[in-house]
């Protein structure tokens, strides 16, 4: 069952290979569509959306929490959402790398007002919504936000929010409460409208690539950790548990976010590394062929390191240097004639006739409590014309100062895969999974 009829039968059940998967009773979906999707996906637009994306979260290390909160990211999947009563649609980036949910408001000063992606943008009015009201900075979400109520709080002080990002863009504006609608799993195989009083950003002035409109949307909904995220929002309503999974389809483009329980299949998992703005766990080894790379044995520690980065927003993958050079002398061994050349000053790529599959080996990630991450030729392989193909692992070591030791998994081999993120536990987990 593909992902079109997934969403005929709206999402409680799917028929793939492993089996039945169902979502528990309560789950909120959301459909995602790849903002490549349709559209021309150089290797140039890859490497330079994963270079905009990774100067955001390196920042995002040092940030102090508070005034700031966690940095966002221009993700490559977003999402229609309901804003407001009556509801209008909102067409947000979906984003595991940050907590807070914004969307441009009206009279926000540099916010884009079309987009290149092909959709509508929207502008929030507070004032058109009935069910819309002001936060303060004497508000318990306020305070919890920023640890206390701020200094020089008076009565009717808005509560504001302000995100700097790395590469210089930002978003400012204030928080609001408003009705989020969403579609909730019935049961019955069927989903039905629902709605949830949640608190969000109402964004008033946009600096930098945020207000550009090549890849503009209305906002961007973080799956974070954090307490001000819209998924502890609704767990602590009630509503759902503090858990979320996402299907990516890297084929055709887009794929499903479902807050709340997985059911079935069981989904094994590996712990998070804690205290950790991003989504990250401890990987052990990696094995290419079949054999285990000799590497240094703190190459993926998690003390002064982040461990390595389990990131939907990013699409290839990235080792360190060492990581690199060892993996990519195994992948070429198996194919000695192979002549490799240079695409784009960044990409390795070479000629080759044949079914990668059959000719090149896979590869293994091996994490904490026996948890395996693989990923096929067809994965890490890109075919950018006839019998030229490039290879999708990058070097860390060729990026900043703060970026050389970086570990990060990105769409290469997350996509295809049930991913499961367990906040309530701390753990993360997939299986493979037919996303088309």
């Amino acid at each position: 069952m593909d992902l079109r009829r997934l969403l005929a039968v709206l999402m409680v059940a799917v028929l793939v290979q492993l089996g039945f998967v169902c979502l528990a009773y309560g789950n909120f979906i959301f459909k995602v569509q790849h903002k490549f999707a349709g559209r021309e996906r150089t290797l140039a637009a890859l490497k330079a959306h994963d270079a905009h994306r990774h100067r955001r979260i390196l920042s995002a290390v040092d940030l102090p929490l508070g005034g700031n909160g966690s940095p966002t990211v221009a993700g490559l999947y977003f999402a229609k959402i309901g804003l407001g009563n009556p509801p209008k649609d909102y067409y947000v980036q979906v984003d595991t790398g940050s907590d807070i949910l914004w969307v441009n408001c009206v009279n926000c000063d540099k916010c884009p007002t079309k987009s290149g992606l092909g959709v509508k943008l929207t502008l929030y009015d507070p004032q058109s919504s009935a069910s819309a009201t002001n936060v303060y900075c004497d508000d318990a979400f306020c305070a919890a936000t920023y640890n206390g109520v701020i200094q020089g709080c008076t009565k009717d002080l808005p509560c504001q929010y302000s995100l700097v990002y790395g590469d210089g863009s930002a978003s400012a504006g204030f928080f609001v409460r408003d009705n989020l609608q969403f579609e909730r799993v019935t049961g019955n195989l069927e989903t039905a409208p629902a709605n949830g009083s949640v608190v969000f950003g109402c964004g008033a002035k946009q600096l930098g690539e945020l207000g550009t409109s090549s890849e503009a949307l209305d906002g961007i909904l973080g799956f974070g950790q954090a307490n001000s995220s819209m998924i502890s929002q609704l767990a602590a309503a009630g509503k759902v548990k503090r858990t979320f999974s996402h299907c990516l389809d890297n084929v055709n483009g887009g794929g499903i976010f479902a807050i709340g329980e997985v059911v079935s299949p069981k989904v094994n998992t590996t712990p998070m590394v804690a205290n950790k703005p991003h989504y990250n766990v401890v990987m052990k080894e990696i094995e290419v062929g079949g054999d285990v790379l000799e590497l240094p044995t703190d190459i993926f520690s998690d003390g002064d390191q982040r461990g390595t980065i389990i990131d939907s927003g990013t699409t290839l993958a990235y080792l360190p240097e060492t990581v690199y050079e060892l993996m990519m002398a195994k992948i070429v061994a198996q194919q000695p004639g192979l002549e490799l050349h240079t695409v784009e000053e960044q990409f390795t790529c070479f000629q080759y006739s044949g079914n990668v599959d059959d000719g090149f080996p896979d590869v293994k990630f091996h994490f904490v409590d026996s948890l395996t991450l693989s990923a096929y030729p067809h994965d890490y392989l890109f075919q950018i014309r006839e019998d030229v193909w490039c290879i999708g692992w990058q070097n860390s070591g060729l990026q900043s100062k703060d970026g050389r030791d970086m570990t990060l998994l990105g769409d290469l081999v997350l996509s295809n895969k049930l991913v499961l993120y367990d906040i309530e536990n701390q753990a993360i987990g997939w299986t493979e999974y037919n996303c088309e």
